[in-house]
């Protein structure tokens, strides 16, 4: 009996080591001719924001190095969460994307979706760039400075409101963690998109917002808001005189919104790579890196796992930041 089970576990190892070259040199084959059919790429927001615009440039570059069409499809609703959805149930063979954005992480740490794994349901491909977001406050506020926001927030504790593009989003998080690191209390108003936030910033509906560039940089320029600080751990070309949040007083804050490409898990790894590749070189092309640079973003080179790391430490601090909020979001 022993024997005949030893042979039988033998011949199950023989079978699958010849199995294995065989797989790999079909899955070798399989990038040989990829992509020979348009992609799908997932934008899982509304059309016409700045994150669309992106990836529509994206998409364009893209196609270009790879020599195929790449189809915008937005699929908008839930923060994100619709669309990540869809690219986490597609097949795993590099025809369906998703262009994610730093929301993609904070959504899924302050809802807690048990539609998808954030880290297991899919296969990251590259960053391709990232930015700060902008700390402002509506022009009647009468504070100049981070520290006079923090010495107003401390004297009218929960009087002070933030605005955000809706619960979960960058904005709701990063209002969160300010609360957090600066000690203060101030009241979350979401809204359903950047926009209508917005529009209640400039009529003094609401007092300060964590906004990312594209959403807010018209108005800066124009001097209808007053721009306190930067979010993320260097100060901003485009504004070279602001404070970042840690010069201005609030140790141990670095927050960035970013952009990347997404597949599903299991998608074979050579045509990830070949995938990584030409979002890279997509990214560092004329039409995107402006783009970027002009939200006030920095293109971005990487390798997968240098992706599914920032996934990882972002999705850990956020979740950090719910369970010390002990925010409920319905």
């Amino acid at each position: 009996m022993f024997k005949t089970r030893f042979i039988s576990r033998r011949r199950c190892l023989l079978a699958a080591a010849a199995f294995l070259p065989a797989l790999a040199a079909a899955q070798g084959a399989a990038a040989d001719g990829y992509p020979d059919k348009p992609i799908r790429l997932i934008v899982p927001f509304a059309p016409g924001g700045g994150t669309d615009s992106i990836a529509r440039d994206m998409a364009r570059t893209l196609g270009e190095k790879l020599g195929q069409a790449i189809v915008v499809e937005n699929r908008g609703g839930g923060g994100g969460a619709i669309g990540a959805n869809l690219v986490a149930h597609a097949a795993p063979d590099g025809y369906t994307l998703l262009f994610a954005t730093s929301t993609f992480v904070t959504n899924a740490a302050a809802e807690g979706t048990t539609l998808y794994d954030v880290e297991k349901s899919f296969q990251p491909i590259a960053m391709i760039g990232r930015g700060p977001l902008l700390v402002v406050t509506n022009k009647s506020v009468p504070v100049d400075s981070i520290a006079q926001l923090r010495e107003l927030a401390l004297k009218k504790p929960s009087e002070i409101n933030f605005c955000s593009a809706g619960n979960g989003s960058i904005n709701h998080m990063s209002g969160e963690l300010f609360k957090q690191r600066a000690g203060v209390q101030m009241t979350h108003v979401p809204y359903k998109g950047s926009g209508p936030a917005t529009l209640d910033l400039l009529a003094g509906r609401v007092q300060v917002f964590f906004a990312t560039v594209p959403t807010i940089l018209p108005q800066v320029k124009d001097g209808r808001v007053k721009l306190l600080a930067v979010t993320s751990k260097a100060r901003s070309p485009l504004f070279p005189d602001t404070p970042t949040m840690a010069e201005a007083g609030v140790p141990d804050f670095d927050v960035s919104t970013w952009w990347g490409v997404l597949a599903p898990a299991g998608t074979p790894p050579a045509v990830i790579a070949k995938l990584n590749a030409a979002v890279n070189d997509a990214a560092a092309a004329d039409l995107v890196r402006q783009r970027l640079t002009d939200e006030g973003a920095q293109s971005f080179k990487g390798t997968p796992a240098d992706f599914a790391g920032v996934l990882h430490s972002e999705l850990a601090l956020w979740k950090g930041v719910v369970k010390q909020s002990g925010m409920k979001l319905d």
